[in-house]
């Protein structure tokens, strides 16, 4: 008798992103961000060709994929048929890539490129977002990757998916930390979230309240408070414990949350502590401060303004 031979474990040897998520949320961007990093761009393919680009020998360089309403043949059973059978096989790494906005942001964007929506046939613009958004709602569930491009500027979407998607590093897993003010609302893609509302607040301090947890000062004051150290160690411990956890489960990206009242001086010192933490212990780590972003923005803004003649 001719004894049986169990094959190993395939090699992967094709890797496909897909790109999609509602209209002018910054799939175009990017997919050329993902170019630059050396993969193959596709936009719009045909649905039912998506699987035909993996059934000849292994491809020179990864695959992304942008996917939008208007591919012809979309539909949400057929998105998400299309990512089941490309999970399923055992030469193929397939990742789906979501970029999601909030509404009065993508009619803003609309409202400046003067585009037409592809649901023209709804009675306004606001129910075609609306409703695109709702429709893709069960593909937003399945995301590997969920960016929310809201408040970000092109050049910050692109190194989002930079830090995600590096050529090469598709083994490591990228954690993005996060520090938000809750009186903004929490931002939306977080894998993991911590409140530091708990803490020492410098915002009562004349003198720390215009600096930011980067100051040494404002640093200083927060890990003052008794409870900064147990519940630093207790987090660091409890995140280098998860995330190998996230590597058993196949993931790529986690994105972990520190929020505070003003998201200026708490949740900054938190994130940026961790981020070195992790970064120390050899995890892929990168840093967004949303706050201090966005006074940055509305700052240089003014100055323009004001300095106007």
């Amino acid at each position: 008798m001719k004894q049986a031979m169990l094959a190993g474990p395939q090699e992967r040897s094709h890797r496909i992103i897909l790109v999609t998520g509602p209209s002018g949320a910054g799939r175009g961007t990017a997919i050329r961000a993902l170019e630059d990093l050396g993969y193959e761009p596709i936009d719009n393919l045909p649905l039912s060709l998506v699987p035909r680009l993996f059934d000849g020998p292994p491809l020179d360089r990864p695959v992304a994929l942008g996917i939008d309403v208007r591919n012809r043949e979309f539909s949400v059973n057929a998105m998400i048929e299309l990512v089941d059978e490309l999970t399923r096989r055992p030469d193929v790494e397939a990742e789906l890539l979501f970029l999601d906005c909030q509404p009065g942001e993508l009619l803003r964007r609309y409202g400046e490129t003067r585009r037409r929506h592809p649901f023209i046939a709804a009675p306004t613009p606001e129910a075609a977002v609306e409703r695109e958004i709702e429709l893709l709602m069960p593909i937003r569930v399945r995301a590997d990757l969920l960016i929310d491009t809201t408040d970000l500027s092109p050049h910050d979407l692109k190194a989002e998916v930079g830090n995600w998607a590096q050529t090469g590093t598709t083994e490591r897993l990228a954690v993005s930390i996060h520090s938000f003010s809750y009186k903004r609302g929490v931002p939306r893609g977080l894998d993991m979230l911590f409140d530091c509302r708990f803490l020492r607040n410098p915002h009562w301090n004349p003198d720390l309240r215009p600096g930011d947890g980067r100051d040494a000062d404002v640093a200083a004051y927060v890990e003052s408070d008794p409870r900064y150290v147990t519940f630093f160690e207790m987090t660091r411990d409890l995140l280098l414990f998860l995330l190998p956890a996230q590597v058993d489960e196949g993931k790529s990206h986690v994105a972990i949350g520190f929020g505070c009242t003003g998201g200026q001086h708490r949740s900054v010192l938190m994130a940026e502590n961790m981020a070195k933490a992790l970064a120390v212990a050899g995890w892929q780590v990168s840093i967004r401060h949303r706050e201090l972003e966005r006074r940055m923005t509305f700052g240089a803004s003014k100055n323009l303004q004001g300095g106007a003649v």
